[in-house]
């Protein structure tokens, strides 16, 4: 009888074990998901019961959020940088939908208003800070250099190449990527999206997860290393820089701002008062010396007349 219930239950491990591997998530790598059923597998995101669709890009604001939380299977954590600055990784409070809320707080009670894409837009303050409707990130400046090489790429050729690569791997629709440019070794990419439909992928994850396949820290839980070949060649960026621009101005605080006037109010005083007092010595200096010539020469002319 144990070696049947021995052959029966091996027979069911090895059944259940390779539907337990292909349970992930291609996405997201942080997703911890579960065969809860035959041929159904059910993903959620790290540290919260969030259920992932993994046949699109995860928000931005749950993907910071995984950040945050150390995964206990599969991998070591390693600690994230910047944690307490809104301009480095924080673990961000977000709506169901994964939009982040429109105030974000740290542990030490400092909060601060973010835009759509989870970049801080004002000062810090305390928890009695009001920050309102959630301001839209309307487009994403992205600029990136490649390693020198012999000779350009061809302009229509890297336009096509990203714009395949941000439509393919990233599921954006060719029609947020207004613009890409090519100075070599620079190519500069602007993504817009004035209003983002339910079905649409945000630009701002977009953005997001090229940062993170360019910085090597791919979320792609398989064919995580970035490839783009234009023509056969590979495009090896080697420098990045994302922009992201609102729908509204940001409303940091004026004292900066004031503070730098002042600033250069007290340069333009000084230099004014500098010039002023090197006029006046120069003139006493040349008054002096016209006086003193003016003096030799009048007695020169009184001479003749002692005699």
């Amino acid at each position: 009888m144990e070696p049947l219930f021995g052959a029966v239950l091996g027979l069911i491990l090895a059944v259940a074990s390779p539907a337990h591997n292909n349970c992930t998530c291609a996405t997201n790598k942080w997703a911890v998901c579960a065969q809860d059923s035959p041929g159904n597998c059910t993903c959620s995101l790290a540290g919260s019961d969030h259920q992932v669709d993994c046949s699109t890009l995860t928000s931005k604001c749950f993907l910071m959020k995984a950040e945050m939380t150390p995964l206990k299977e599969k991998r070591l954590w390693r600690p994230p940088h910047g944690l307490s600055d809104s301009d480095g990784i924080y673990n961000p409070d977000c709506e169901d939908s994964g939009v982040f809320k429109a105030r974000q707080c740290n542990q030490s009670s400092s909060c601060w208003c973010v835009n759509t894409a989870g970049v801080r837009r004002t000062e810090k303050g305390d928890r009695s800070l009001s920050c309102g409707e959630l301001v839209r990130t309307r487009w994403i400046y992205i600029e990136v250099t490649h390693k020198r090489r012999s000779s350009a790429f061809h302009v229509p050729d890297v336009a096509k190449a990203l714009t395949h690569l941000f439509e393919s791997r990233y599921k954006l629709h060719p029609k947020y990527i207004s613009a890409v440019k090519y100075d070599p070794p620079r190519i500069q990419i602007r993504l817009d999206q004035n209003e983002k439909p339910r079905w649409d992928v945000d630009i701002a994850d977009a953005a997001y997860y090229f940062e993170k396949d360019v910085n090597n820290d791919s979320i792609f839980d398989s064919n995580s290393e970035l490839m783009v070949s234009i023509n056969g060649d590979a495009l090896a960026i080697e420098k990045l820089w994302i922009y992201y621009i609102d729908a509204k101005p940001p409303e940091f605080c004026m004292r900066q701002l004031a503070a730098g006037i002042s600033a250069v109010v007290i340069v333009v005083v000084l230099t004014a008062g500098i010039g002023i007092a090197v006029l006046l010595i120069l003139r006493w200096l040349r008054t002096g010396r016209y006086k003193k010539v003016e003096s030799k020469e009048m007695g020169e002319i009184k001479a003749p007349s002692l005699e």
